[in-house]
């Protein structure tokens, strides 16, 4: 009985580390769900707040490299690189890349607001609910 109990905390810990690593390599974590939904037009709440990320950012040449970038407010807003609609709900064809819709203390944890940009065009697409619904701007 005694020598079960001490193996058990490691079995446990390994277990963790096996789940972690499945989750990690299949993409479960961030995944974006199948079903997101495209609209041509962004009516909602926090559009105005999109718009306005989008004009900063704009104003910043839309930079490709993800990391940490000053906002107007003093403090920071992040830039995720490249998105690769893998998912293929937004337009076909095009390269995306992401940029966080509000400021915060440099390498405080992302909220779920997000614009994606077609660079070559300018279109921008904002989702509230991190990739869940596409909102054109």
């Amino acid at each position: 009985m005694q020598t079960s109990r001490r193996f058990r905390p490691y079995r446990a810990g390994r277990l963790a580390v096996v789940i972690a690593a499945v989750v990690s390599l299949t993409g479960l974590a961030g995944a974006v769900p199948a079903q997101a939904s495209v609209y041509g037009s962004c009516s909602i709440s926090r559009c105005a707040d999109a718009r306005s990320a989008k004009s900063i950012w704009a104003g910043k040449g839309y930079p490709t490299s993800s990391g940490w970038y000053s906002w107007p407010d003093g403090k920071y807003n992040y830039t995720g690189g490249r998105f690769y609609n893998r998912e293929g709900q937004l337009p076909a064809g095009a390269t995306y890349y992401e940029y966080d819709v509000y400021s915060r203390a440099r390498g405080a944890a992302r909220d779920a607001y997000r614009i994606v940009v077609n660079r070559s065009t300018g279109v921008t697409w904002f989702s509230p609910n991190h990739y869940t619904d596409f909102y054109r701007l």
